[in-house]
């Protein structure tokens, strides 16, 4: 799975901000406004920045091959994407856009029909212009059907619409971590 003894200091990652529950609540809200993710009912379980966890439940809209009972692999990268994205935002000293630059999907196993699809990401390395991220999906506990690496643009605070990171922790309470 995905390592945990990178040094988040020397990655460029600062643990400042929002604590773990308000990520949470304000990724929970990020993903219910992304129709797609919405749609199919994309959860946020878990974050400690700069890691996110999500789940996709099963429903049978994300088949891709219906005789074998598998799912699409565009799903897999929608979710790795996603899950990248956000652990993107919750990584930076405030919320900014970063736009998908690369996404690189390894497929090591077909993911099944009527399982849910466990998402992990966590930031490696944040830099003035790029964000750089690993992802790891996965329907039995240490058994990854997909890794994804993804690299984000940075596109500052003049490139971010004013109040992005208002609108995520909008009724929010636990700002202060």
């Amino acid at each position: 799975m995905i390592p945990d003894d990178l040094d988040d200091e020397a990655a460029g990652f600062r643990a400042t901000g929002p604590g773990p529950d308000a990520w949470r609540t304000a990724l929970n809200r990020f993903v219910a406004v992304i129709p797609h993710t919405r749609e199919l009912g994309l959860e946020v379980v878990s974050v400690t920045p700069p890691n996110v966890t999500m789940r996709l439940p099963w429903r049978d809209e994300l088949l891709g091959d219906t005789t074998r009972g598998l799912v699409h692999g565009g799903v897999l990268t929608m979710l790795l994407d996603t899950v990248c994205g956000s652990a993107v935002l919750c990584s930076l000293p405030a919320p900014e856009v970063c736009p998908t630059l690369d996404l690189r999907v390894d497929h090591y196993r077909p993911a099944l029909a009527r399982l849910p699809i466990m998402a992990r990401a966590r930031v490696l390395r944040v830099t003035e212009s790029i964000v750089f991220t690993e992802g790891i999906l996965w329907q039995e506990p240490e058994r990854p059907i997909a890794r994804g690496t993804g690299n984000f643009v940075r596109l500052g605070s003049r490139n971010t619409p004013p109040g992005f990171g208002e609108a995520l922790f909008s009724g929010v309470d636990d700002h202060a971590g």
